[in-house]
């Protein structure tokens, strides 16, 4: 009784305890995030590219709460540079790279000094002549050893996916294969099996043949080897080449095309992508 006389005298009293109530909430909260992860994106040009990346933008927040942690996003790449990046772990790339000298500098030593990052579809994409040439060599050739692109399958479809090290820990739940979700696969000019750097995680299984619908033949993939996720020995990556939304160009009703397939409905795809981050984040 005698606390709840002081309480009704001194409603600033109350107050104060209530702050300090959430205060402490708030803090025992930022004390259980594992790491923080901040993504890049530009989601303007093609049309899929820009439903991954609102597709992103919706369940990595939700995976974030799962599995504790921080999951911030920005479209402004000038945030690419040492002060911002000091505040993360974790460096994810959605659907561009950044093209300001600054920018590439400050992301290599962000990486060179033991930063992660992770790379979705169109963030590997370089070709001379395009809006994207191929002017950033150790990106490209050194930091993914992929080297130009050069050609993609279409239209986008499932592949089966073959895992290719069952000893990494983005890796070692999945099965030996499993079907993703659609895609557009693309073709490297480096063979990268050739790079001792490189920790190739899963390739296209052969049983995908023929894989693509066309219409143009080039477009049909028949045979051949083509990794679709690999990480680099000497640094703290991940690439995936998933990232590329099947659209219904055909059908578009008042100037709105209808998204056909989303990259985050595959149960094992998506194991494969927390998998990745917890690594990255230094939980695994």
């Amino acid at each position: 009784m005698k606390y709840l006389y002081i309480l009704k005298k001194n409603p600033l009293f109350l107050l104060y305890i209530f702050s300090l109530v959430l205060t402490n909430a708030s803090f025992a909260q930022e004390k259980k995030v594992a790491f923080k992860v901040i993504a890049f994106y530009t989601a303007r040009h093609d049309l899929a590219h820009i439903s991954f990346v609102h597709e992103a933008n919706r369940w990595f927040p939700a995976i974030a709460r799962q599995y504790h942690f921080r999951y911030d996003s920005t479209d402004n790449w000038d945030n690419l540079n040492a002060h911002f990046l000091s505040q993360y772990q974790v460096v994810i790339f959605l659907d561009a790279r950044p093209d300001k000298p600054a920018q590439r500098k400050a992301f290599q030593e962000f990486m060179e000094n033991g930063g992660a990052w992770m790379g979705f579809h169109f963030s590997a994409f370089a070709l001379t002549p395009s809006d994207y040439p191929m002017n950033w060599d150790w990106y490209h050739n050194r930091f993914l050893g992929s080297g130009s692109y050069v050609s993609n399958t279409w239209r986008p479809t499932s592949a089966v996916l073959r895992v290719e090290n069952h000893f990494h820990p983005a890796t070692k739940n999945l099965p030996d294969t499993f079907s993703s979700s659609p895609n557009e696969w693309y073709r490297w000019q480096n063979d990268l099996r050739q790079n001792p750097n490189i920790d190739i995680l899963l390739s296209i299984d052969s049983s995908s043949f023929p894989l693509g619908t066309g219409p143009k033949q080039n477009e049909i993939w028949h045979k051949g080897y083509y990794p679709v996720a690999w990480s680099n020995k000497n640094y703290r990556m991940i690439y995936v080449n998933m990232g590329h939304n099947d659209m219904d160009y055909e059908h578009k009703i008042d100037s709105t095309t209808r998204t056909l397939s989303h990259t985050f409905d595959n149960k094992m795809q998506n194991r494969l992508i927390v998998g990745s981050l917890l690594w990255l984040g230094g939980v695994r």
